[in-house]
């Protein structure tokens, strides 16, 4: 014991020794030079807040987001411009086995969004759960209906056209495919119409500045090449980059390119499930009934790998929860995020490499 003391009280005096030995040190150093020690300090320690902070979103931003109605007929797609800047795009079944995007922005400065097109009515539920401005050019009988019920804060381009939208007729493409907007007229835009433009709603969805490691999850599979079917005339897969860790985005087979940057959309996440659809009886138009209030089962993919997860969504304004499968809410890696709703029984493949 005495041996145990001895040791003791040696190591506290060399350490009383070395902290008496520095502030000797400390004491003569100049002035100037003690101030940089402490402002490479203080940067060290900003640099360290900064790495821990979201890049795809700020987390302390009270800013509403912008939910933008996209295009995606053949025509329109090769013209898509603006959608790398989107936090999350979700993608629908709409007449004829053609898709939209609801595109989401949220404190971007995109100068050009679109092409732009009208609303379907079961949109509104993510516009909702985002607590969104709703951006849309024109509506279904049954979208113009909900937005007046549930009193949607949106911007139409049909009223709007020459004033927050545009048409970009030098595209070659028919009338309906050239309209386009900007983050600068969205945000005069609610200023004028004097909507609200902060919120208090969380997220959608838990973002991570930790890397989120699909491989260390049990029945977790490898993802590398993912194919998502909505119809004979829509396709889309993605194949992932292991040198940038994104997914690359094609549609039928071919790159998904932003016509202004001429780069191939890239994702970081991908959230895929499949919901019943069917056609609206009586609608002369063939559009759809959308069945996504419930619950379900799908897939969480991304840095190639995918899990099986659950999907909730109690009503129309309600956020859709996303769990893994032991009910634990799932967090995503920090970017942006692909939501792949398909209509039920349509082909979904996630493989790995071959």
């Amino acid at each position: 014991m005495k041996k145990l003391k001895s040791k003791k009280s040696i190591i506290i005096i060399l350490l009383i020794s070395l902290i008496i030995i520095f502030g000797l040190i400390w004491i003569f150093i100049p002035k100037d030079t003690k101030e940089k020690i402490i402002e490479n300090i203080n940067t060290t320690e900003k640099e360290n807040e900064e790495s821990k902070k979201l890049t795809i979103i700020d987390e302390n931003s009270k800013s509403r987001s912008y939910a933008v109605m996209i295009n995606n007929h053949p025509s329109a797609r090769a013209h898509h411009a603006g959608l790398q800047d989107a936090y999350i795009i979700y993608e629908f079944i709409v007449e004829g086995g053609l898709t939209r995007y609801l595109a989401l922005f949220k404190d971007q400065d995109t100068e050009k969004i679109g092409s732009v097109r009208s609303s379907r009515h079961y949109f509104l539920d993510y516009v909702l759960e985002n607590d969104a401005i709703y951006v849309h050019w024109g509506y279904s009988p049954q979208a113009q209906q909900d937005i007046k019920s549930l009193n949607i804060d949106n911007i139409d381009g049909l009223v709007y056209e020459g004033k927050y939208f545009y048409r970009d007729k030098s595209l070659g493409v028919s009338l309906e495919h050239t309209g386009f907007t900007t983050m600068d007229y969205l945000k005069e835009a609610t200023k004028k119409l004097n909507y609200r433009d902060t919120t208090d709603n969380e997220t959608l969805l838990n973002y991570s500045v930790e890397p989120v490691d699909l491989s260390t999850i049990d029945e977790s599979i490898e993802a590398t090449n993912v194919v998502i079917k909505y119809s004979s005339s829509v396709e889309n897969s993605y194949v992932y980059d292991s040198e940038l860790k994104v997914y690359k985005r094609y549609v039928n087979d071919k790159a998904h390119i932003d016509d202004i940057t001429k780069e191939q959309y890239t994702f970081k996440n991908i959230i895929t499930y499949q919901v019943e659809n069917d056609t609206i009886t009586g609608d002369d138009k063939g559009r759809q009934e959308f069945y996504n209030i419930g619950s379900g089962t799908g897939y969480y993919i991304t840095n190639g790998y995918a899990v099986k997860i659950k999907w909730i969504k109690d009503s129309r304004n309600s956020q859709t929860i996303y769990t893994y499968l032991n009910g634990e809410e799932i967090d995503v890696n920090d970017g942006n995020t692909f939501i792949q709703i398909q209509p039920k029984n349509q082909k979904l493949e996630i493989t790995g490499e071959e």
